[in-house]
């Protein structure tokens, strides 16, 4: 069993990528830079001279088809953050500054796997400085048409329950259910945004995936996979859903301890719920955690405080 980390943390070392946008098409160079307790998840667009940071909070999502979409107060934005978010997610990174030449973040091979390589071969650096989380006191939902995603509580652990229904006879019906202290979240992180062969003229003619192709997506004629190599996993479709839910909840600013139950849900309907479940404060409270050490034991007891 993995216990989730109870301190803040950041990596030990700037990290640099390098990459097409999926959907501007454009040339960005993006950098990971340590930063310290408190700071949270920051986009810095060094294309642009003033008024250029951006803060991932849910609040700050301007856009949420085909991806999301964050923008500050003065109208500057950055998107297609989610799977670097999910990977930040799932690798328990409270707090970098991420600076961007660009819009658009690089989509690289169209998972997060690259963004985990790299973050694990820098390492990581934990401060002396409680974490917060949000545990769920009562079922939220939010419905819209035949999508739906919920949450309800669960002690000290995030589970997630996804499922996508497509008429596609290859990608069909798929479901997952992952508990983050106990799955291998790998086969998620590798897991690659797909898409349809007949909808990519008419995502295209929307402005959207100009840096598209078979290197940084899945595509799906029929009951094939266009994409020589074929999938990663049985379960990829389903899974790379989980990985773009992973990077909208990062955007709660904390992480979430609760049961999350969602079915054909998208960027859209995770942004619709966070802004739900956070309007009400009888929804959920606040807290950290503190390690104890036991007398006469080398273990530490963790206990739970609530916060403001």
């Amino acid at each position: 069993m993995r216990m989730p980390s109870f301190h803040q943390k950041t990596i030990r070392q700037e990290i640099q990528f390098k990459g097409v946008g999926l959907h501007c098409g454009k040339q960005v160079i993006m950098k990971l830079i340590p930063a310290g307790p408190n700071h949270g998840i920051i986009f810095k667009r060094t294309d642009l001279k003033n008024k250029n940071l951006i803060s991932a909070t849910f609040s700050n999502v301007s856009q949420a088809v085909l991806c999301t979409t964050i923008e500050n107060e003065f109208g500057v934005s950055v998107s297609t953050i989610e799977h670097l978010l999910g990977a930040l997610y799932g690798e328990e990174i409270d707090n970098l500054l991420i600076e961007i030449n660009s819009q658009e973040l690089p989509i690289l091979d169209g998972s997060a796997k690259e963004f985990v390589e790299e973050i694990r071969k820098a390492g990581t650096k934990n401060y002396n400085i409680p974490k917060k989380f949000i545990k769920i006191l009562k079922k939220v939902e939010c419905l819209k048409g035949d999508k739906s995603i919920s949450i309800e509580p669960c002690e000290n652990e995030l589970q997630i329950d996804f499922e996508i229904v497509y008429k596609n006879s290859l990608i069909g019906t798929q479901r997952e259910v992952v508990n983050f202290s106990k799955s291998n979240l790998d086969p998620i992180y590798n897991s690659r945004t797909f898409c349809l062969f007949e909808d990519i003229e008419k995502v295209k003619a929307q402005g959207f995936a100009k840096g598209g192709s078979l290197e940084n997506a899945v595509v799906v004629k029929g009951d094939k996979v266009v994409n020589e190599e074929g999938l990663r996993s049985d379960k990829e479709f389903v899974m790379h859903k989980i990985l773009d839910c992973m990077g909208d909840l990062m955007l709660a600013n904390y992480k979430i301890f609760g049961k999350i139950k969602c079915s054909k849900g998208g960027h859209q309907l995770t942004n619709e719920f966070l802004r739900e479940l956070m309007s009400n404060r009888e929804n959920f409270s606040i807290v950290e955690f503190k390690e104890k050490r036991l007398p006469n034991s080398p273990l530490y007891a963790v206990t739970s405080a609530a916060s403001a």
